[in-house]
């Protein structure tokens, strides 16, 4: 019940961009997975440390399971390599959004109680002050 509640709320309000931070810069945005493939090949370029930050965090693989893209977030997961992760990426894309053979799988956002959704961006901080004034008043 209250991940079907989550699920409609995130949809009704949109999905936020990944952000690339350096500090209290952001340094790069990625709205979809074909930006963010752009953006991390060329921070790992400009940036590299910024990108391994991101990707030794975990941050980016969050953000894939908050925009449903599982199986992608599962072949990025433990890879701290910017060029590694950039080469998996592109061949997730180039194979028509499947994760390179042998990796991916995993959980949906539904089974792990969307539990990557609840620490991202402005959006996610609204919706998890709804929800809070929802179980307040039941």
């Amino acid at each position: 019940m209250f991940c079907e509640l989550w699920v409609k709320l995130l949809e009704a309000k949109g999905k936020e961009p990944f952000y690339f931070k350096s500090y209290d810069r952001v340094i790069g945005v990625a709205h979809d997975v074909k930006e963010l493939a752009s953006e991390m090949e060329r921070l790992a370029k400009e940036d590299p440390a910024a990108l391994e930050y991101h990707l030794r965090e975990g941050h980016i693989t969050a953000w894939l399971s908050y925009i449903g893209e599982t199986r992608l977030a599962e072949s990025l997961r433990g890879i701290s390599d910017p060029r590694e992760a950039v080469s998996r990426v592109k061949a997730f894309l180039s194979s028509g959004g499947q994760a390179p053979s042998g990796e991916g799988g995993g959980a949906g956002p539904e089974a792990r109680g969307l539990q990557a959704v609840w620490g991202l961006g402005p959006a996610a901080r609204d919706l998890r002050r709804r929800v809070a004034r929802v179980s307040q008043h039941k």
